[in-house]
């Protein structure tokens, strides 16, 4: 007869085995130019917090009054999902991440070190063309079949991506990046937002040569024919709406002409501040809304596109992140990935976890 000791032994063990054979879970950040996200890979919850990151850099410090607060949302955040604390975590630094190292590898390594130890989350800095990847994986999941184009654009605080299946466009080069530029460039000025408006037919060509000549890379990083659809707030909250309404007389559409777009910029940059809150109904964000149009101009004419479709998605990298086999392998060999951060700067990220020490 079998005891009921060898029964509870045995399923015990079933039990052992079973937990063994299940994958770790997986908590990831996404670090951007503003803020920090979380999700895992076993829940449906985002945690956010607000901390900006470029502040800092664009006043020619480093990270290190982000340090604590980073510390803290690493910490909390998780707890305020109620993610399992057994999880395995990762962060990715992305754009202003990236202007961090070319500020100076060695101080970063040295302040993501202290973050680990504070908080037990490895961040990586993640290179653009990867965060592209993730940008495009994320947006296929959330649009499925609706996704109709070839890429993805996806516009942010620091940087944007054009983002597809097999080729992706990456600069920094984002909503406040660059309407910076053009404070700069037309405005002499190191405030942002400044005020463009109203623009000169002048000012109009020196802020489109200089896009054109940042956005030289697309020709040779897209060589083949890239139609795009828009994810992102400053297109689907700002330049859609203005290019539906001062083109088409109309807000209606999710879809607008690269000539319907150009229209619009001709129009509002004769426009001062207040008579572009009096033609479009509204105050919010205006600032930001002339260089958006030219940014998206610029997109489309180095692109060859005619067309964009516009579709709203509150996309993060943390499905492509959480996916990142690659990156959690850096996991267990952060000190290494830390050393040659100092060596190798970005190019840290795509070396190998398995050929450290």
């Amino acid at each position: 007869m079998i005891s009921r000791n060898f029964l509870a032994g045995l399923a015990l063990a079933v039990l052992a085995t079973t937990a063994a054979a299940e994958p770790p879970c997986r908590v990831a950040f996404d670090i951007g130019s503003s803020g920090i996200r979380a999700g895992a890979d076993n829940s449906s919850v985002t945690a956010r917090g607000d901390i900006d990151y470029l502040g800092p850099l664009w006043a020619g410090r480093n990270l290190e009054e982000t340090v604590a607060p980073t510390i803290t949302a690493l910490r909390d955040l998780p707890e305020k999902a109620g993610f399992s604390k057994e999880c395995e975590r990762v962060g990715g630094g992305f754009s202003a991440w990236r202007l961090a190292i070319a500020q100076g590898a060695d101080d970063l390594s040295l302040l993501l070190g202290r973050i680990w130890s504070a908080s037990g989350v490895a961040v990586l800095v993640i290179p653009q063309l990867k965060e592209g990847a993730y940008g495009y994986f994320g947006a296929r999941q959330l649009l499925g079949d609706g996704l109709k184009t070839t890429h993805v654009l996806d516009i942010g605080g620091g940087s944007l991506q054009i983002a597809g299946e097999r080729t992706t466009f990456g600069e920094t080069l984002g909503q406040k990046i660059w309407h910076r530029h053009l404070c700069r460039e037309i405005r002499n000025s190191e405030s942002t937002p400044c005020i463009l408006q109203p623009m000169t037919g002048d000012e109009l060509v020196i802020a489109r040569t200089l896009l054109a000549e940042k956005l030289e890379g697309i020709a040779s990083a897209l060589p083949e024919p890239v139609s795009m659809t828009a994810i992102s707030r400053p297109v689907s909250r700002g330049v859609l709406p203005a290019v539906r309404k001062l083109a088409a007389g109309n807000g209606e559409g999710k879809s607008f002409q690269r000539s319907e777009l150009s229209s619009a910029v001709e129009r509002l940059a004769r426009l001062s501040l207040e008579e572009t809150a009096a033609e479009l109904g509204g105050s919010g964000h205006l600032a930001w809304l002339l260089s958006d149009m030219l940014l998206v101009e610029g997109l489309l004419q180095a692109t060859g596109g005619e067309s964009l479709q516009v579709s709203e998605i509150d996309l993060t990298n943390l499905p492509g992140l959480l996916a990142d086999d690659h990156a959690f392998a850096w996991r267990e060999h952060y000190g290494c990935y830390l050393e040659r951060l100092r060596n190798l700067g970005l190019d840290a990220y795509a070396s190998d976890p398995a050929t450290c020490p």
